[in-house]
């Protein structure tokens, strides 16, 4: 059965009354209980409060899982406390609000992850181009976009393309070269091959997999991506000093202004702003796409958003980043199963390209935008592993996922619970569903752009204005006059049957078909 086989409103039906709706009228109780989809949603159709239901669970209704949430809803008059109204949610339909899960996972939800993704480009784009609350000026500061790999913890399979005849990279059905070609067929220790010949297609299982499971290193590579985080912070400052040392070196004078105890300091003419986000590779490890901007200093405002002073460009910028790339690595904390610790660094892959918002040069804002924003919304998903956190899990549940003889990904779920047993290592086993890495998958510095907070808020101004209708007034009061306190708590999560989700899912289905021509018959209205 497929999403339209249902119909999700009831048609309108006669006073008189049809024979239909007299079916409907007598459908036995426990068809709502019935493991019979089609029995599911007829009961919740035939129900006197099925439209209600339906308005009732818009907000939520493309949520694959949404939070249901019960207690009581106030409105408290503001200048004196008094109680106006309260309402329980055991008058609502099914006795609970239903609030989208929020999940920026596609895998799990993809409506809500696409909210997340559009909120992203936003956040991304707004640092390139300027608007909600960043000034427009940024679009002339220097910009790049730097691409940081991790090093190799060991031959993997891989899928190379030298020369793309294809239009569309998604799609690329071009020639790829040999994974691992060699002409003398050397034995690893373990007696594994070291080669391979085959032409990997894009879809290949393989890709990704070392040539030689023992010898691949799983313990460095889930310290590297627990550590990657500090490795980025560490590789921010390097960039910043750099640009310090070329500031003075070209004579460009350091900032007067006043520290925040009062007394007069100065302080360098530039500052890095940026924006990043994590992509997983095949193999199971992090890198990094970055937007690095290139900042003034102002005066007498700390916070203020100004151009870099003149002497300083975008190939400036790039070198700095290269630079700090190349030189920036340190030594971590030594662990009972290697005493003389890791060494953390960046790979040898390092492709740093200049950022323009004139349509023109090797990369556009609204392309980078797009590219970061895609990897917002993935995790795991294209190792092939996907678990729940195992820190709190007992034993058996980790013994699902996790295998020191198994799989590549098995060896990785493994060395992360296991080196996170001893103390000062428990980040890593908390994060062992990730494969070791803990950070945001997109993050960016405090003056670089909007947040996502701030979108919220003005989507949901947005919706209210739009449902407040053409009478409400035209300026509203500058404070409150009345106050909603919401007194609730969760209950549960997911739809109460399948049918519900079903119902729920078309409806919103629909409603973004109806907009979508209703945005697309605007041109021929307007004309």
């Amino acid at each position: 059965m497929t999403a339209t086989a249902l119909p999700v409103a009831p048609d309108a039906l006669a006073a008189s009354g049809t024979a239909e709706c007299a079916e409907l009228a007598t459908v036995p109780v426990w068809w709502r209980r019935s493991a019979d989809l089609h029995k599911q949603a007829i009961a919740r159709a035939a129900r006197p409060d099925y439209e209600a239901w339906l308005s009732h669970v818009k907000s939520a209704s493309a949520c694959m899982r949404p939070v249901r949430l019960a207690g009581t809803i106030a409105t408290i008059e503001a200048a004196t406390g008094r109680l106006l109204a309260e309402r329980s949610t055991s008058d609502m339909p099914d006795g609970v609000i239903y609030k989208p899960c929020g999940n920026r996972r596609d895998s799990v939800c993809p409506s809500c992850s696409q909210l997340y993704k559009r909120d992203a480009y936003h956040v991304v784009r707004t640092g390139l181009v300027g608007g909600k609350g960043v000034p427009d000026e940024v679009a002339h500061h220097p910009a790049v976009f730097p691409t940081l790999t991790a090093p190799s913890f060991g031959p993997v399979h891989t899928r190379t393309v030298r020369r793309h005849t294809c239009t569309r990279r998604t799609d690329c059905d071009c020639r790829p070269e040999p994974c691992h070609a060699r002409r003398d067929l050397a034995l690893c220790p373990h007696g594994q091959r070291l080669a391979c010949f085959a032409r990997h297609d894009a879809d290949d299982h393989r890709l990704g997999t070392p040539l030689c499971l023992d010898c691949y290193d799983h313990d460095g590579q889930t310290v590297w991506n627990v550590m990657a985080g500090e490795l980025w912070r560490r590789t921010t400052i390097a960039v910043n000093r750099h640009l310090r040392r070329l500031c003075k070196a070209r004579g460009i004078a350091y900032v007067a202004t006043i520290s925040a105890s009062g007394k007069p300091k100065r302080v360098p003419p530039v500052r890095l702003s940026f924006g990043k986000a994590a992509e997983m590779q095949r193999r199971g490890v992090v890198h990094f796409h970055a937007i690095a901007r290139l900042d003034g200093v102002h005066p007498t405002d700390p916070n203020a958003v100004v151009p870099p002073p003149p002497g300083i460009d975008a190939d400036d910028l790039k070198v700095a980043i290269d630079h700090a790339a190349a030189t920036v690595h340190f030594t971590i904390e030594a662990h009972p199963a290697r005493p003389e610790g890791w060494q953390i660094g960046w790979g040898d892959q390092v492709l740093t390209k200049v950022v323009t918002v004139a349509g023109q040069g090797e990369v556009t804002d609204a392309q980078v935008a797009a590219y970061l924003a895609k990897y917002a919304t993935k995790a795991t998903e294209i190792t092939g592993h996907t678990s729940p956190r195992l820190d709190r899990g007992d034993l058996a549940t980790v013994e699902l996922y996790a295998n020191p003889t198994g799989t590549h990904v098995e060896r990785l779920v493994w060395a992360s619970v296991w080196l996170g047993r001893h103390d000062g290592w428990r980040r890593l086993r908390r994060w062992a569903h990730m494969l070791g890495f803990g950070g945001h998958f997109l993050t960016k510095s405090r003056r670089y752009s909007t947040t996502f907070g701030r979108l919220r808020e003005q989507r949901i101004v947005f919706r209210r204005n739009a449902s407040s209708g053409p009478d409400s007034p035209a300026e509203a009061p500058t404070e409150p006059t009345t106050l909603i306190v919401n007194f609730l708590q969760f209950v549960g999560a997911g739809w109460h049957t399948t049918a519900d989700a079903l119902l729920a899912n078309t409806s919103a289905a629909m409603a973004r078909e109806h907009a979508e021509a209703a945005r697309q018959a605007l041109p021929t209205l307007a004309a």
